[in-house]
């Protein structure tokens, strides 16, 4: 399978640029995974294809402002430092701009000195580990010094923090949002679980590699980086139980979706409590164990999550509704429209 089979052509001015004023107010094309057939909605009409008894999958992570701008200590050179992972309580994987200013031993100045770094080694595809030195608490001095690391594809300004965090982000850890529950509200959320659809949140700590292009041609030769994910004995119980009273489990982002896929794999198919890191790549050819149904934005081409929900629905049927998408102006990635594969 090659990665031009997941071409399409995507007008520049449909990737959404500012999120919506109302989360639920985006529009949501509805698609048949068995027959390829499409509805245009609104999200908040969501709750019309739920049924009693299903259980919502939802990725509870929330954004750290992962982004840093600062200066090198001794030449005053401007550095982008944007935090990937975590390795110890001080030391992060990071991805730096311009590289050939961080070399081992190179230090790094924020906000006049309240936050510096010393880069300590280079490791794949060129990030760097930098260890950081600060008086406090991280946290605070980076929600003082951090901006929102917004993806590539977009260029405003986001002028509300809290528009890149779902409404039920919990634990901090991710340098990207899991979009697909942007669209979500705490009232929708209460509609649901008074219908009687269970809610199941797992933890997955979003890296870049949602956003790293497929550079190789042979799809099964493109490596996933690994994210660290977490799910409780609780929400193991909840899927188990959904799936053994033949209701169906929908994960809200792709994910939400690797996180119980990551989980199966391990356990034969089933899902137990556990936690570590996954670098699952799932694309047409893979059997799903747990997914029923996927709510997922609209994707870019070429890339790796697009080729999930052609795993999940059938390339021709996705890249029909894909087509559908752009001549009806959805809007795509992050801040866009949504999807809703059932």
């Amino acid at each position: 399978m090659k990665t031009s089979d997941f071409y399409f052509d995507l007008p520049k001015e449909l990737i959404a640029q500012d999120p919506i004023e109302e989360r639920s107010n985006s529009r949501l094309l509805v698609l048949d995974k068995e027959t390829g057939a499409v509805q245009h909605r609104h999200f908040y009409d969501i709750l019309e294809y739920l049924n009693e008894g299903d259980c919502l999958v939802l990725n509870n992570t929330k954004v750290i402002p992962a982004r840093l701008y600062g200066v090198r200590e001794g030449t005053g050179a401007m550095i982008e430092i944007l935090l990937l992972k975590r390795k110890d309580n001080n030391v992060w994987e990071t991805l730096v701009k311009p590289g050939k200013k961080a070399r081992p031993g190179a230090k790094i100045i924020f906000g006049d000195g309240l936050l510096t770094g010393e880069v300590i080694d280079v490791v794949e595809e060129g990030n760097r580990l930098i260890r950081f030195s600060y008086e406090g608490i991280f946290e605070e001095i980076l929600d003082q010094l951090g901006q929102m690391p917004l993806p590539p594809y977009i260029t405003h300004e986001l002028k509300d923090k809290n528009r890149y965090q779902t409404v039920y982000a919990k634990y901090e850890g991710s340098a990207a949002a899991p979009t697909a529950g942007l669209h979500f509200t705490e009232e929708l959320l209460e509609q649901v679980r008074r219908r009687g659809i269970r809610i199941a949140e797992v933890t997955l700590h979003v890296g870049l590699g949602t956003f790293r292009p497929v550079k190789v041609e042979d799809v099964s030769q493109h490596h996933m980086h690994s994210e660290f994910y977490e799910v409780t004995e609780k929400v193991a119980e909840i899927i188990r139980s959904t799936k053994a009273s033949g209701s169906r489990v929908i994960c809200v982002g792709t994910t939400s979706c690797r996180t119980i896929e990551s989980a199966a794999l391990r356990f034969d198919g089933t899902i137990r409590a556990c936690s570590g890191w996954t670098d699952i790549f799932i694309y047409p050819g893979f059997q799903f164990q747990l997914l029923d149904g996927l709510i997922t934005n609209f994707h870019l081409p070429e890339s790796t999550l697009l080729m999930l929900v052609s795993a999940l629905a059938g390339k021709e049927h996705i890249m029909a509704a894909y087509e559908e998408a752009v001549k009806e102006r959805y809007r795509f990635f992050s801040f866009g429209d949504a999807m809703f594969i059932v």
